[in-house]
């Protein structure tokens, strides 16, 4: 009998394509690095033998390569949580660098993309929901195919729903406009508190869908 194994939501791991290791990818809130946490990462990998160290389109570091038992005992050492392979949540926002250096940019992705993923990383949902903000409408950290992308402009946030850069990728629509910091996170807030309400079990996009676009409007942008 082929043996199998299945991906460890609760440890932030996912099986690979041997069935016997794992691959896992600390959180690291916006893929912010400083020299320290860069050391600690490279040193625990070194010490647990880990095969591939790999930078994600998530802005992260995944750990491949690695034993179900060190899993742990790796998440332990470096002093951080699961932050990929996390089930039906929030997942880790996902930002460019901004008008902090930025030419390009119109808005600040850090400040706003730290207090989004401080106010919803690991939230339940009913399915997971990706959020990417970007700094202009070059879409650099794909705002515009994520579950809400979040879109700077001379004016302030474009802010877009139902996007999705699978294997049918498409266009989030745009939900609100010239939006400040603080009405994208209570518009966030209500979106989210919405999707658990209604608890439709398949990825936002499909929600907004199924709903009809102008009847999801209504209901999340009605406060």
């Amino acid at each position: 009998m082929e043996k199998t194994r299945e991906n460890i939501p609760e440890k932030g791991a996912a099986v690979q394509k041997d069935m016997e290791n794992y691959a896992i990818i600390p959180y690291i809130p916006g893929g912010l690095l400083d020299p320290v946490t860069l050391r600690k990462l490279a040193d625990v990998a070194e010490k647990y033998q880990v095969k591939h160290l790999k930078v994600t389109s998530e802005h992260r570091i995944g750990f491949y390569g690695i034993r179900e038992d060190q899993i742990g005992p790796i998440l332990e050492e470096l002093e951080m949580e699961p932050g990929g392979f996390t089930g039906k949540c929030v997942r880790g926002v996902k930002f460019c660098i901004g008008n902090t250096s930025c030419k390009k940019a119109y808005q600040n992705t850090l400040e706003l993309g730290l207090k989004i993923d401080e106010n919803f990383h690991k939230t339940p949902t009913p399915d997971k929901v990706k959020i990417s903000l970007s700094g202009c409408p070059n879409s650099c950290a794909e705002s515009k195919v994520r579950d809400i992308g979040i879109i700077g402009t001379p004016k302030g946030w474009r802010y877009l729903v139902g996007g999705t850069c699978g294997l049918q990728v498409k266009e989030g629509k745009v939900l609100a406009k010239n939006l400040s910091d603080e009405e994208v996170l209570d518009l966030t807030t209500e979106i989210l508190d919405y999707y658990k309400k209604i608890d439709f079990k398949k990825r936002l996009g499909y929600l907004i869908e199924n709903e009809g676009f102008e009847t999801f409007k209504e209901e999340v942008l009605k406060k």
